[in-house]
């Protein structure tokens, strides 16, 4: 028996890019995250995602206290 791994979603169904990564967020369904660089990161129905080679809003989901990764 074989498994596939459903492709994340970005909020409102479409299909996020194959290397982007999702966090869901455990406080709140919408908000705007400043990344330290000055970019917001959107987060709606309760994820946000970011681009896999984007390594400041990764490092800034990763250390955030309410996020947590989706697998």
């Amino acid at each position: 028996m074989t498994t596939t791994k459903k492709p994340a979603e970005q909020p409102g169904g479409e299909p996020a890019a194959p290397d982007a990564s999702v966090f869901r967020d455990t406080l709140y369904t919408s908000r705007v995250l400043i990344l330290p660089d000055g970019r917001p990161l959107t987060v709606k129905q309760g994820q946000v995602t970011a681009d896999a080679g984007d390594s400041v809003a990764l490092e800034y989901l990763r250390k955030h206290s309410d996020l947590q990764p989706q697998e």
